[in-house]
């Protein structure tokens, strides 16, 4: 088992009086942390027109990183697809690939909030068509051979040349979703699926099945990588661990409640703060290696476990801590 983390927002509380600034410089102390834990990988993420600064620019925040880092996979978890111009994001993906020197992963989702598409002008009905011709153009892009792209969103000349060319002349693509949809176009299309947070493992299990039964039944070869998502927290007990994340745990599942819905949420419900507490791994080194166990049970040991460290508003040094507490006491207990 892989073990990462992130996912880096930049987002700030209103507790938080740093200058956003210093959110950006604890993104990039962060990664070469989680190199220097002996960690696998580091994540961003990406949201629009959010009050609290949620990180918007995924390619420059990723090419940061690359500079920053020498060895662990980088990779957005996840970019908003369809809100993308095809050639600029496979311009700049295979950019931030070679500053990485191959390390890049790039993953889409279709997104959902209804400001993100109304202010950029998609229609949210065309968002899973969106993405899948997106998938195209980059496959297309990065390939020795000529553009072989027809879509029915962007007018894209057959004779263009986009440049420059990714390392491995190509950038994996990790697709996100829960839904059967989402998880069957990424089985057909992608190089990796990411099980989000929300999902049971029973939940991650059925749908891992449903993805290898695809590809098999289609015969489609090649290496797939298999994501798993869920916040998380190490600590010295239990009751540590918790309290350390909660306040950042909850403000980041409020604000995605909000964006998801595109309506205000002022407090989650205590049922939803409890159903959340359930969903996330904390507790000492011990307890969480015990948790991703159940995980490498169901599903095997060619998974890679993105933990979820980066709770805004936790503290960079505390969030060092558990980084290295996450690679020196856990991760070895995984490999």
């Amino acid at each position: 088992m892989k073990l990462g983390t992130g996912l880096f927002t930049a987002q700030q509380r209103p507790d938080d009086d740093r200058e956003p600034s210093d959110l950006y410089s604890e993104m990039l102390r962060l990664s070469g942390e989680i190199e220097a834990a002996g960690l696998d990988s580091a994540w961003v993420s990406e949201h629009h027109f959010a009050e609290d600064g949620y990180l918007s620019g995924t390619m420059p925040a990723l090419g940061a990183m690359a500079a920053e880092t020498d060895a662990i996979e980088i990779g957005s978890c996840v970019a908003l697809g369809p809100l993308y111009d095809p050639i600029r994001l496979a311009e700049d993906a295979a950019t931030v690939d070679l500053l990485a020197d191959g390390r890049l992963t790039l993953g889409l989702a279709i997104g959902s909030n209804p400001r993100e598409f109304d202010v950029f002008g998609v229609p949210r009905e065309e968002r899973a068509d969106r993405l899948a011709d997106l998938v195209s153009f980059l496959r297309s892009a990065w390939s020795d051979c000529d553009l072989d792209y027809d879509s029915a969103f962007h007018d894209v000349p057959a004779d263009v040349s986009i440049t420059p060319n990714p390392v491995d002349e190509t950038v994996p693509i990790m697709l996100g979703g829960a839904a059967k949809p989402a998880v069957r176009r990424a089985a057909r299309t992608a190089d990796a699926w990411c099980a989000p947070s929300s999902l049971s493992i029973e939940g991650v299990r059925k749908r891992v099945e449903d993805i290898r039964r695809v590809r098999d039944e289609e015969e489609i070869s090649g290496a797939f990588t298999i994501y798993v998502l869920q916040h998380g927290w190490v600590g010295d007990s239990r009751e540590e661990a918790w309290e350390t994340m909660r306040d950042g745990y909850f403000y980041i599942q409020r604000r995605y409640a909000e964006l998801f819905s595109g309506e205000s949420v002022d407090e989650l419900d205590a049922d939803r703060k409890r159903e959340l507490k359930g969903q996330a791994i904390f507790g000492t080194p011990e307890q969480v290696v015990e948790e991703l166990d159940a995980y490498r049970e169901a599903l095997g040991d060619n998974i890679h476990f993105i933990f979820r460290t980066y709770h805004p508003g936790v503290g960079t040094e505390a969030t060092v801590d558990c980084i290295h507490r996450l690679g020196d006491e856990v991760a070895p207990q995984l490999r």
